[in-house]
């Protein structure tokens, strides 16, 4: 009998990633990677209102030419014939709170001829913030109704979650009002689509998505009670029932792939799709996770994974997380939630303003008008790379504190502790002497301060963590990990694989497909273990530990501030 494979499709941001992996070892057989078109143009975002929508389409064209070029890859590879009517299982991660208004058949809207250009019918994706009051008002009902259903989100409901988005969109959108039967996660459109179930009421929703951002829980028999979502906003009536009652965790079975999308993928209609989850903690899952360990998710935010026993956390209530739901991450366990709103888009800002003089002012000088627009165009592509590697050269030789420089990180919100998207970032200390690679540096420790803050909230629960795993794209950035290991005073172990996300879907596909009993056993079995470890510098924590008093404090002094800014 030859060898099976597991898939493992990954929903991030900007693209969709694909990685099949032999499941007995864990040995990743091929990858791939596909930009989201629409997506990669720019469409249907308003960043000055903090709008961020995606197209099903880009999910479904990219998903169909990523599996196939997986395939292609590993058989280029590996010399293997046919590798893909020997994949037998199929997990999927995506970004989340990641929502659509479908219809009854739980098609988006925005795949309707009606709805093809209206943004408020395609999905809004984790960092749209366009609903800000709505999150309010529903913080707001929570704390004045007979049980407060925000108890298992960290005590706050964000502008990111679930049912921040349906109210905003139904109240600014009569269309989107009136054809809407329900709404659903992303995760799990993608994996009832896969196994021939979209309807919005039978399809199997995912345990990690409801419980961390639709407040679902045992405690209440579900998601909040229809009586609830009245006392929130008469918009809200009726779409309870319109829902779900029930939720699953990853390891358990969707269902198998359609004849549809067998045809259309490649593979064989014998795969066992499992239940989709959000990629932070499938990410988690990938980069072996376990108690005692905070799991960081890098890239453009971060997202903090932990898990706990239930014989550790009982029935208490951790404020100002992200949530704590039991299997959201590892079934068995409860998975504890936190984050940063912004990280890599942080520094990322800080770049673009580097180079926006490049771009707008030496176009309109002599020089730059004998430069064409498609050098130019060059020109800008070359120096993301050098702006990031000058500043990192530059900055190596700045020792903690001496700039006077403090940066607070709310550059997009604040998302633990207790999240609150109308916060923004600062910069604090600035003189005249004040140079980009001391500002960026200082932007840099500022996201490793709101991590030290993470650990602290946790570390205040008796929840005390004693090393981190890193993944994802910043962690492979030496710079940036060295800081951020210097500044928790932990040792971070950087994942050896790449694909964390795409791993620990695939790693609950075996599950999924009877490869193996319990998650558990496969992640020991298919976690490839660490490429790297970072260990702090004593010298420098003893430093960073006194800038992060003045971290706290700043913060807790231009909170009220930036409130007020925001209004005017």
């Amino acid at each position: 009998m030859g060898r099976n494979y597991v898939l493992g499709l990954d929903f991030g941001t900007d693209n969709v990633r694909a990685l099949i992996v032999d499941p007995a070892n864990g040995k990743e057989m091929g990858t791939a990677v596909e930009d989201y078109p629409r997506w990669k143009d720019g469409l249907y975002c308003n960043l000055k209102i903090d709008q961020f929508r995606q197209h099903p389409s880009d999910y479904l064209e990219a998903m169909i030419k990523v599996v196939k070029e997986v395939i292609r890859d590993a058989s280029k590879k590996k010399g293997i014939k046919n590798i893909g009517s020997k994949i037998i299982g199929l997990g999927i991660d995506t970004t989340g709170s990641t929502i659509v208004a479908v219809d009854e058949k739980g098609i988006p809207l925005a795949l309707r001829p009606e709805f093809k250009e209206n943004p408020n019918g395609m999905f809004i994706i984790w960092k749209d913030h366009t609903a800000k009051e709505e999150a309010s008002l529903i913080n707001e009902k929570a704390k004045s109704y007979k049980t407060d259903y925000t108890r298992y989100s960290g005590g706050v409901y964000s502008s990111e979650w679930f049912f921040s988005k349906i109210l905003r969109t139904l109240k600014l959108d009569k269309n989107v009002r009136k054809s809407a039967y329900s709404w659903v996660e992303h995760c799990d459109w993608i994996t009832g689509l896969l196994v021939g179930n979209t309807d919005p009421v039978r399809m199997l929703r995912s345990r990690c998505a409801a419980g961390h951002k639709a407040m679902w829980s045992k405690d209440w028999n579900g998601l909040p009670s229809q009586e609830f979502l009245n006392h929130v906003d008469p918009f809200l009536k009726g779409f309870r029932a319109r829902l779900y009652q029930e939720t699953y965790t990853s390891d358990k079975k969707a269902g198998n792939l359609s004849k549809e999308w067998a045809c259309k993928l490649g593979l064989s209609t014998s795969v066992v799709v499992a239940v989709g989850a959000f990629d932070a903690h499938i990410g988690a899952v990938g980069a072996g996770i376990k108690p005692k360990v905070l799991c960081k998710i890098i890239g453009t935010s971060s997202c903090d994974m932990v898990i706990a026993s239930h014989k550790q956390i009982e029935k208490r209530a951790i404020k100002g997380i992200c949530g704590q739901v039991d299997g959201s991450i590892v079934p068995g366990y409860i998975g504890l939630e936190a984050g940063q709103s912004s990280v890599g888009d942080a520094f990322a800002w800080f770049r673009d303003i580097i180079i926006w003089s490049f771009v707008n002012i030496l176009p309109k000088t002599s020089l730059g008008k004998s430069i064409s627009a498609f050098q130019m165009k060059g020109l800008k592509e070359e120096l993301k790379n050098t702006v990031y590697q000058v500043l990192t050269t530059e900055g190596k030789n700045i020792k903690p504190a001496e700039s006077g420089l403090l940066a607070i990180d709310w550059f997009n919100g604040r998302r633990t502790p207790y999240a609150d998207q109308a916060l923004r970032g600062a910069l604090v200390g600035m003189n005249l002497g004040s140079l980009p690679p001391a500002i960026y540096k200082s932007i840099i420790e500022s996201t490793a301060f709101g991590a030290k803050r993470i650990v602290q909230q946790f570390a205040e629960k008796n929840i005390v963590l004693d090393s981190v795993i890193a993944c994802g794209g910043l962690s492979r950035v030496e710079y940036v990990m060295q800081i951020t290991s210097d500044i928790l005073g932990l040792p971070i172990n950087v994942t050896s694989s790449e694909q964390t996300c795409a791993l620990g879907a695939a790693i609950f596909a075996a599950v999924a497909s009877g490869y193996y009993k319990n998650t558990k056993e496969a992640q020991k079995r298919m976690c490839p273990g660490f490429s790297k470890t970072y260990i702090p510098d004593k010298t420098k924590t003893k430093v960073y530990n006194k800038l992060y008093q003045q971290y706290l404090a700043a913060g807790k002094s231009l909170e009220p501030i930036m409130k007020k800014l925001v209004k005017i």
